[in-house]
């Protein structure tokens, strides 16, 4: 068989960064080439990177929209309309070469998927990396929530393939879009610890927000409900009034960022840690080496990154047993879990780390062993694997 052509899909692609999707697809992009599959990806422009360009062996041609809004109707209209150019600049590429597959990643660019994929006669491959189910734990019912939901029960039904990142996702996807599971193919996110390299005076940034005797306590993420931020800092003051000398640092920015800093601040918190809002990659891979604890309080997670790269990283963690983080810590050698939604169970667990030595050692030995298992050039070869079967299907 010919080497596999593949056209990826994804509304975001590095230089232009709106979460973890961005790196997800370059990594995953640029080990499919290694493995000798020939990668088109088609994603949007920020207005300042090349229309096409070759980078690190991956095809990126790039449609130009407006900027983003905030307001969610209008956000779901502008994806609509980056679809449509997807479609236009995709059947150019059509016109130029045959694709053996089409891949796209979640719903945002799911109309655009199947048209090229019904155009241009490839099988059509979607990952879901998150449902609006799950992120509105089932609230669906109203627009624009609703119409997102009918995209993606649409798309999971309509699609060759699926791919999720974890077997809770898997099951999550057969549910509530009504999929037999044996269709869902479980393959998990990646991580490089190479990518992870801080770029910081470590000692430096670390004086900014903690004395040498202090506790740091990191919390990273976008700051919406779901990720439960708001758990992290209701069990935060009985630990620092139990312990003393512990501060903390929210990293990220988000819809609930405001309402996150009148909640520290009723709490008391404020004169405690520090709001940093959002922050690039090279920041943020130095925060996780002078953090002494990452806690991951979720109250949805797919998968969990976060916690990934803080073990990768040797800072101890602390996650929520719900979702994809069972999977990403599956055990109290690599890492501790606490009760979901649960600030009393949370706050024991910090103090379990933060002041035992011995235990937070542990964890750091056994959890840089543990990463190794999330290996992106074997998440490539899982990845090229469904596209064969599915190549070798239509040969049949």
């Amino acid at each position: 068989m010919a080497a596999t052509r593949v056209l990826i899909l994804s509304w975001e692609y590095p230089p232009l960064i709106e979460g973890g999707l961005a790196r997800h697809v370059r990594k995953l992009s640029e080990q499919l080439v290694a493995r000798g599959v020939e990668v088109h990806v088609l994603t949007r422009s920020d207005g300042r990177s090349p229309a096409e360009e070759e980078l690190e062996g991956v095809h990126v041609h790039r449609v130009s929209e407006p900027v983003k809004p905030a307001d969610l109707d209008a956000f779901v209209s502008w994806i609509e309309r980056m679809n449509g150019d997807m479609v236009s600049a995709g059947l150019e590429l059509g016109a130029r070469m045959t694709f053996d597959l089409v891949h796209g990643h979640d719903w945002l660019v799911a109309a655009a998927g199947e048209e090229l994929s019904r155009r241009l006669r490839a099988p059509w491959v979607v990952t879901i990396h998150a449902t609006e189910y799950g992120r509105h734990q089932g609230w669906v019912d109203k627009y624009p929530q609703s119409h997102i939901h009918g995209v993606e029960t649409w798309m999971a039904n309509k699609a060759d393939a699926v791919i999720t990142c974890s077997a809770y996702m898997r099951d999550h996807v057969a549910d509530i879009y009504d999929l037999d599971d044996q269709r869902v193919a479980v393959i998990p996110n990646g991580i490089d610890p190479l990518d992870l390299q801080p770029v910081e005076d470590l000692d430096a940034l670390r004086a900014r927000f903690a004395q040498p005797h202090e506790r740091l306590v990191l919390l990273v993420g976008r700051l919406v409900y779901e990720k439960g931020f708001q758990i992290a800092l209701e069990a935060l003051p009985g630990v620092i009034e139990r312990l003393g000398d512990v501060r903390f640092l929210v990293a990220g920015s988000g819809t609930a960022e405001s309402e996150l800093k009148q909640q520290a601040d009723e709490l008391g918190l404020l004169a405690h840690g520090t709001f940093m809002g959002w922050i690039g990659d090279d920041v943020l891979h130095s925060l996780y080496r002078i953090a002494d604890l990452t806690v991951v309080p979720s109250i949805y997670e797919p998968f969990g990154l976060v916690a990934l790269e803080a073990m990768a990283s040797g800072c101890p963690t602390i996650v929520a047993d719900t979702g994809g983080l069972r999977e990403v810590v599956p055990n109290e050698h690599v890492g501790l879990r606490f009760r979901s939604r649960d600030p009393q169970s949370l706050a024991t667990m910090m103090e379990r780390v933060l002041s035992d030595t011995t235990l937070r050692d542990r964890l750091i030995a056994q959890a840089s062993e543990h990463v190794l298992r999330f290996d992106w050039a074997d998440i490539a070869r899982q990845t090229a694997e469904v596209y064969g079967e599915l190549r070798r299907g239509l040969a049949v």
